[in-house]
């Protein structure tokens, strides 16, 4: 019998630490930023990159003047390597921690009336003793939170931070909707607002630093950028209030379609079709620090990304 052929020596695996900072990459779209969030020197960054590079047998960035990016190869490693450092983490929190610490979360309105729930009723399924302490508030609000140390995670509604020194992942998409009054003109009209129309009309907004607010000014600066913007009607601190303000007729109002359904079914509001605008924003979590937050903190993002 034939020998067989000589195995030649296993490969090396990549370390956690390597993984964590491509991840940081992908995330942030530079090595630099990258580094500044895994706090390590940009120099080490790169070399750590590198020996990544040369351990698994494959190029996985990209670099030039405008920053990172992935190659194919890359993003399959980034897919996977997000599934090793979630369960590494969960094995750490495991034998670490017995017994759950209270999570601080800091919440946009309409994150923590229709999302954060479900989310929390899931974590504690999966971990009974897990208590939550909620600050619900505005986007900009959420982010200083987080970024001061107030809170372990936050979500909002919007693509993330502009800080290098905070992580961020999209967990979940909302659709907004323009909604009147029954009985306001556009509730009968047989063809889309356009959104000129739209940018022209008074409405009922959210404060700045709403996530929605932030969406809609996008939305309308993109699809019509040389409309002057309307005075507000009405600026309200809630979605419930800007609903409200809606169903009394004080003006049209751009607001979460998860938020207006029970007043769209009740025959309250109505919802006006608006044509070639993209009405949508993103829920990202946010959070200061490693690749997952620490804990029952790092759960509840797993959570709430495992329903995207």
């Amino acid at each position: 019998m034939a020998d067989s052929p000589a195995a030649g020596p296993a490969p090396r695996m990549p370390s956690l630490d390597a993984l964590d900072l491509l991840t940081a990459v992908a995330d942030s779209g530079s090595v630099s930023a990258a580094a500044r969030a895994t706090g390590m020197a940009q120099p080490n960054a790169s070399r750590m990159l590198g020996r990544l590079e040369r351990t698994l047998g494959a190029t996985l960035l990209r670099r030039g003047h405008g920053g990172a990016t992935l190659t194919p190869a890359g993003a399959e490693v980034v897919a996977r390597a997000r599934v090793v450092l979630d369960a590494a983490d969960e094995l750490l929190d495991a034998v670490a921690r017995p017994r759950p610490e209270p999570v601080r979360v800091a919440a946009s309105m309409t994150v923590a009336e229709h999302h954060l729930p479900h989310w929390i009723a899931r974590l504690r399924h999966r971990l009974p003793d897990a208590a939550a302490g909620i600050d619900v508030v505005n986007s900009a609000e959420v982010l200083r939170l987080v970024a001061e140390g107030a809170a372990e995670v936050g979500f909002i509604e919007s693509p993330g931070p502009a800080s290098a020194a905070l992580r961020s992942r999209v967990v979940a998409t909302d659709r907004l909707t323009v909604v009147v009054a029954p009985d306001h003109p556009w509730a009968g009209r047989g063809r889309p607002l356009r959104p000129a129309e739209l940018a022209a009309t008074p409405l009922v907004v959210r404060e700045a630093g709403s996530g929605t607010r932030e969406a809609l000014d996008l939305a309308l600066a993109t699809a019509c950028p040389a409309v002057a913007r309307a005075e507000p009607a009405a600026r309200a601190g809630s979605a419930t209030a800007v609903l409200m303000s809606a169903v009394a007729g004080v003006a049209p109002a751009v607001v979460p379609v998860v938020a207006a359904a029970p007043l769209l079914a009740a025959g309250l509001l109505a919802e006006v079709a608006v044509d070639a605008l993209e009405l949508r924003r993103p829920v990202t979590a946010v959070w200061s620090g490693p690749h997952r937050p620490p804990g029952t903190a790092g759960m509840l993002l797993a959570i709430a990304a495992a329903e995207r």
